[in-house]
């Protein structure tokens, strides 16, 4: 059986608590023998951690997601600075940007982003990007000789975009939404996108894939 790495996962989320174990039962069934879990504030951050620590075959992402930007403090940095050292946390994020939703002011999510983007030139990690704006790759090309690499989590955009994150050294993540009808320009994407460049996700428990889209979904999808 091909072993799999689900590069993008919240199974240390509430939404498994009632029926974690048998989830990871049934996705090392399935073949998926490795997984990130990923923080998207303070509080997730060092839950992801410890799972990460307590799980064999799990690492951990620490860092503050856009929608959480506002309740950003100076200390976060440093206290991220310190649990990037554990041994199974392997990379800051998730961060970026999201001008869909707006859930904090699009200024305070530059200005947290560009933070933990030089936090992990500092520490020389890998950053898994949420990225709902153009913006973001305009900041990447002004920073690019600082860039340390990592992951364009749940690609959602055409394959001229892709080929843009692909200059700059980025792995592309295809999650769900790649198996929908009615994503041509993402399914483009992944037809181009090279093979030793692409890396795979759910971030379940949402975004599952036909035929079980509409229901929760778990890494053995």
């Amino acid at each position: 059986m091909m072993a799999l790495f689900d590069s993008h996962c919240h199974v240390d989320e509430p939404k498994f608590d009632d029926d974690r174990e048998d989830v990871l039962t049934r996705m090392a069934e399935a073949g998926v023998t490795r997984y990130a879990v990923i923080g998207s504030d303070m509080a997730t951050s060092r839950h992801s951690a410890d799972f990460a620590a307590a799980h064999p075959g799990c690492y951990a992402a620490i860092g503050i997601h856009p929608h959480e930007a506002k309740g950003f403090v100076e200390d976060d940095l440093q206290r991220l600075a310190d649990w990037s050292k554990e041994e199974k946390v392997v990379a800051i994020g998730e961060i970026g940007l999201d001008y869909y939703y707006d859930l904090s002011p699009r200024e305070t999510q530059m200005t947290v982003c560009e933070a933990q983007m030089e936090l992990a030139w500092e520490l020389s990690l890998p950053v898994a990007y949420h990225i709902r704006h153009q913006n973001m790759l305009d900041i990447m090309k002004r920073h690019k000789k600082h860039l340390t690499g990592g992951i364009i989590h749940c690609f959602s955009g055409s394959w001229e975009i892709a080929k843009e994150y692909l200059k700059l050294g980025y792995f592309i993540s295809f999650a769900g939404p790649v198996t929908f009808k009615k994503a041509p320009k993402l399914q483009e994407a992944a037809v181009n996108v090279p093979l030793d460049r692409i890396l795979i996700e759910t971030d379940s428990p949402y975004l599952s894939p036909e035929p079980v889209r509409g229901r929760r979904n778990e890494p053995t999808n």
